[in-house]
């Protein structure tokens, strides 16, 4: 193993309560490269009980932490930035490591996501403001209504692989910001690098038991959905699962990102140049395990050859390999469920007639950047996310058959859209039911300080500055008479309204 990856043992212990590593009851689980197929280390694995017992933690410091001045968490916050940042290279090598990431872009998600997402969520507490409303009720001049916000109390954050410093610190960062306490649920993939993550809170000052951790499987994140003590849900991975967390947290605050289904659709007036680099890095960007990823290129028939040439040359000039090598593009897929969907997807298309360019290595864990054409939208391609390197080409006709494509499935996340006319962009743009439509830009492409979120089976709510707030916070309406005034005789007269 290289040393640079090694963990300190207290970091593979895999609970964190209190401030302090604890060894996980459950056993043992391994983190595999899957680059080389090695053990980079054995984490300890979380049971349901120690789950509860990481709840209650959190749960026993929530009075505290919600009680501590808004500066005061900003200070802590901006810490914790400052800290990511010093020790960026060190995580940035572990994600590569157990994910599979290009380090380029493991770099980019420590410091240009990750770190900056403390700092963001600093200032978005001190800005996070209530509002007040005039008195319509009475004829009178004594009421006074005030709107402000409190925090939840516990709130489960259960975070995917694919970004996993990067998502996590989004969530954790907005929920202690406005106040609440966190029970952190990492993925197994990357337990190394969330462990390094949060070993940094208790050395920025962050009070004990305001993050707690627990490693291992679904089980352990399943126990903190049930727990009556956990009073808000933020997830992000699959589309079933979410659904069966938004059954067993009904009438909790919840934040589900889900699925997406990525439409790239490229019209005849399209800067086919440009729109070839969007789409290389909509479909093969982190290997395709991106929920924005460009799931289906919806190429119209007029420039549809030109925009394949283009696309298929662009593609054979992919580094493919060893994700540790820093002109790396793309690196393994993260795991065998992701690279045997993607085999069953590229199977049955062929077998339904789409023809196949492969490049780059068909082993192991590795699966080639993948393009194929005549595709049709019988293949299940077309119809279900792959979240893999497959650039899926269907030509269409015309505007109104781009959208019906586009708008065929139940996913709504992310839609990327190519032309250069203004009209156009705004009529399809109002036809699509996605949460985020991209003009002339990738579907990789999204902003931190603008909602993120879709539509339909694509998730619950938005994420991403003062809407995560809003979502892991209560509203509370104070109204006071001030008693001073005068007041109406009786009842008020009903007037049939304004």
């Amino acid at each position: 193993m290289n040393s640079s990856l090694e963990l300190p043992s207290e970091l593979t212990k895999g609970l964190l309560i209190d401030g302090k590593w604890r060894q996980a009851s459950g056993g043992v689980f391994d983190v595999v490269s899957p680059h080389s197929q090695e053990v980079l280390h054995r984490v300890g694995k979380c049971t349901a009980d120690d789950a509860l017992q990481a709840v209650a933690s959190s749960k026993a410091a929530f009075k505290a932490w919600s009680e501590t001045p808004v500066i005061e968490r900003a200070k802590i916050l901006r810490r914790i930035n400052t800290l990511f940042v010093e020790n960026g290279e060190e995580m940035a090598q572990l994600v590569s490591a157990e994910i599979g990431k290009p380090i380029m872009d493991a770099r980019e998600e420590i410091l240009e996501y990750a770190a900056p997402s403390w700092g963001k969520a600093a200032e978005e507490a001190l800005r996070h403001r209530g509002t007040t409303f005039p008195s319509t009720q009475e004829q009178t001049n004594n009421k006074r209504l005030m709107q402000f916000f409190r925090p939840l109390g516990v709130v489960a954050a259960i975070t995917p692989y694919n970004f996993p410093v990067d998502i996590s610190s989004i969530a954790l960062a907005h929920c202690i910001a406005a106040g609440n306490t966190v029970v952190w649920k990492p993925s197994e993939y990357a337990a190394g690098a969330c462990a390094l993550a949060a070993d940094l809170f208790k050395r920025a000052g962050l009070p004990d038991g305001v993050i707690n951790v627990v490693q291992g499987y679904g089980d352990a994140g399943a126990a903190l959905v049930s727990s009556p003590d956990v009073k808000g849900i933020f997830f992000t991975g699959s589309t079933p699962t979410g659904r069966r967390i938004a059954q067993e947290a009904a009438l909790k605050p919840q934040l589900l990102e889900l699925g997406g289904d990525g439409p790239f659709i490229i019209l005849p007036d399209a800067d086919i140049d440009a729109a070839v680099e969007g789409a290389i890095n909509g479909c093969f960007y982190y290997s395709g395990q991106v929920c924005t990823s460009a799931e289906r290129l919806l190429v119209h028939a007029e420039i549809y050859d030109e925009f394949v040439e283009k696309f298929i040359a662009r593609a054979k000039r992919l580094k493919i390999g060893n994700p540790a090598e820093e002109d790396t593009d793309m690196g393994p897929l993260c795991n065998v469920v992701t690279r045997n969907r993607c085999v069953e997807h590229v199977e049955d298309a062929v077998a339904k007639g789409a023809q196949i360019i492969q490049i780059g290595p068909n082993e192991g864990l590795y699966f080639p950047a993948t393009i194929l054409t005549e595709v049709t939208t019988e293949m299940r391609i077309v119809q279900e996310e792959t979240f893999g390197p497959v650039a899926p080409i269907v030509k269409v006709a015309s505007i109104d058959e781009a959208i019906t494509i586009a708008n065929s499935t139940d996913l709504g996340l992310i839609a990327s859209l190519w032309t250069k006319d203004l009209a156009t962009a705004f009529r399809v743009s109002e036809a699509l039911p996605h949460g985020t439509v991209n003009v002339n830009e990738t579907s990789n492409y999204w902003d931190q300080l603008a909602p993120f979120g879709g539509t339909g089976n694509s998730g619950v709510g938005r994420e991403l500055s003062k809407w995560f707030m809003d979502t892991f916070t209560e509203s509370r309406l104070l109204m006071i008479d001030l008693g001073d005034g005068k007041r109406p005789e009786g009842r008020a007269r009903a007037e049939g309204g304004w």
